[in-house]
């Protein structure tokens, strides 16, 4: 049966195929370079919200995070040249954490290219290697057989973003075209050799070791996951900031791998005999830089599975390679059972312990304690309330100090990317409002998309952000001490009243100075009916949870730095 042929504008071709793919919101900050999509989706408007964002890098933030909550591809538009460039870190973010995504960019007309005419650029050069794919569409007749590849691609494999360019002219086009069918999504499995194999290497294993990350996961997956470890008394560690993918109370959670990993997880990877990546790439922040597993060759037997078939042997020679998603691995690793009683009842155990160890807070400098906030926060906020970061020293703090208990409450960037964390929270409360959403930023970490509180009070995204503010780069400053005990440059900063700043978009907006205010302050926010934000002033001196400033610079000038 041969689908219905219409004639339509390329910008119509194009909102027909968003809503046939099930778009259900797009994040965008507008241009004139589509405006023949903004017009329909106009019409679209029942189907598919539109979302106006203040800048292209909180539009496309805003897009990753819908991707990594619900495993749709997140729907980004923004206009050619300088919309381009501001939204590439959003591309960025979602390549590194393999988030599915698709950033429609508006183009110069087919008949002004290669003149460096207004806002031009190669996208194809630009995002060649930000991207699984880039593409620009050059005949609006070809619109849907391209955008079906492009949520194909977005979503199979290793997920990922793809750019897609649409010159002007090529979108005000009319065609007649059919249109395609909603795009399929593909899980690849494990073949029963390979699993007589991994059955294998657990009968002799003594200390086993999994790790859990990367994109793809599924509520069901993370199921099967649970499943997997109790069957077998499996340790859990979770990949550089994945921790929503094991309930971190259960007794197998063995803790986080990343810049807040615990000393002693630390260790048990080093002595572990079977290494386990579900997911993974194993990439840098997971691996303390490449120095808890040996290159090429790990000491540990390592098994590797991963969607992206491109990344198994990349970094790491694994024993046993598997080549399959996620899900589908998972769907089959349930369903296995030990030969014999696992050895490693107690190694379990002790990982466990040793990560509820990690969790106690020490004393830092000030009268404002984040480990008793985060400790108050653990207790107060619902298993299913989603936490987001950008980057900085005060997200070890929501890394390190909170427990996540239920899949995607965690929405943090692994690129180490910094203004994520308040668009990712924006998005996150849109998805889903009937989830209590809270915004961890930096102060300098808050003001590099701080203008999306005007979209969060636009959409009522009722958020509470928490700004911890120090007066400073954290992050660099702590690496300037060690480095340059005592040279500080370039990162010190001069701040705004932040609550005032939020009360004057409209939020309800609070400043604690002393722990004791931050518990009614946030019950404050919670009731005030709006969305909300506290800055929480912390003394510079507290930099680390291990060590103040102080303590580093002098450690530093002790080493002759």
């Amino acid at each position: 049966m041969k689908a219905e042929v219409s004639t339509r504008s390329g910008g119509q071709v194009l909102v027909d195929a968003l809503r046939i793919h099930g778009v259900e919101r797009a994040f965008c900050v507008p241009g004139e370079s589509y405006l023949d999509v903004l017009n329909a989706l106009h019409d679209a408007a029942d189907d598919i919200e539109l979302i106006i964002c203040r800048q292209e890098g909180g539009a496309a933030y805003m897009a990753e995070a819908y991707g990594k909550m619900t495993g749709k591809p997140g729907i980004c538009f923004v206009t050619r040249g300088p919309g381009a460039t501001n939204a590439s870190v959003g591309v960025h973010t979602a390549f590194q954490d393999s988030t599915p995504m698709i950033l429609f960019i508006g183009q110069v007309a087919r008949d002004q290219m290669e003149r460096e005419a207004f806002q031009e650029i190669d996208y194809r050069r630009m995002f060649g290697q930000m991207a699984k794919w880039v593409v620009e569409i050059d005949d609006a007749s070809r619109i849907p057989e391209l955008l079906s590849q492009a949520f194909h691609r977005a979503v199979n494999g290793r997920p990922g973003p793809v750019v897609v360019a649409l010159p002007e002219d090529m979108l005000t086009d009319k065609v007649s075209v059919a249109d395609t069918p909603a795009y399929k999504r593909v899980e690849t499995y494990v073949g029963e050799p390979q699993l007589e194999e991994l059955l294998g290497l657990l009968s002799k294993a003594e200390r086993p070791m999994v790790v859990a990350g990367g994109g793809g996961w599924t509520a069901q997956a993370v199921a099967d996951l649970r499943t997997f470890s109790e069957a077998f008394t499996l340790p859990i560690a979770a990949s550089f900031r994945c921790q929503d993918l094991f309930d971190n109370t259960h007794p197998n959670y063995a803790g986080d791998l990343g810049l807040a990993a615990g000393p002693k997880l630390i260790k048990h990877m080093g002595d572990c005999d079977l290494l386990i990546s579900i997911g993974a790439r194993l990439g840098e922040m997971t691996t303390g830089a490449y120095t808890l597993i040996d290159i090429p060759v790990p000491k540990q037997t390592l098994v590797h599975i991963h969607p992206g078939a491109e990344e198994l042997g990349r970094v790491y020679h694994a024993t046993l390679p598997i080549n399959a998603s996620v899900a589908g691995f998972l769907s089959q690793a349930k369903r296995l059972k030990p030969q014999a009683t696992p050895v490693w009842e107690k190694w379990t155990k002790t990982a466990h312990a040793d990560y509820l160890d990690n969790l106690m807070h020490p004393q830092t400098p000030g009268p404002v304690q984040m480990g008793d906030v985060m400790e108050w926060l653990r207790g107060h906020l619902a298993p299913d309330a989603i936490l987001t970061t950008g980057a900085g020293n005060y997200s070890a703090w929501a890394h390190r100090f909170y427990q996540y208990r239920t899949f995607r409450t965690q929405l943090g960037p692994t690129n180490g990317s910094m203004g994520y964390g308040v668009p990712a929270a924006i998005a996150a409360k849109i998805t889903d409002r009937n989830r209590t959403v809270v915004a961890f930023a930096g102060d300098g970490c808050f003001l590099m998309n701080g203008q999306e509180l005007a979209t969060a009070m636009q959409y009522d995204a009722r958020v509470i952000f928490l700004v911890i503010n120090n007066g400073m780069y954290g992050t660099i400053r702590m690496h300037q001490e060690r480095s340059y005990p005592g040279r500080v440059s370039g990162t010190q900063l001069t701040n705004p009243d932040f609550a005032a700043l939020a009360r004057s978009y409209g939020l309800h907006g609070e400043t604690i100075e002393a722990t004791a205010d931050f518990a009614p302050a946030f019950e404050r926010c919670e009731a005030s009916g709006k969305p909300a934000l506290i800055e929480i002033r912390i003394d510079p001196e507290a930099l680390t949870p291990k060590m103040s400033l102080t303590q580093i610079r002098e450690q530093a000038k002790a080493q002759g730095r």
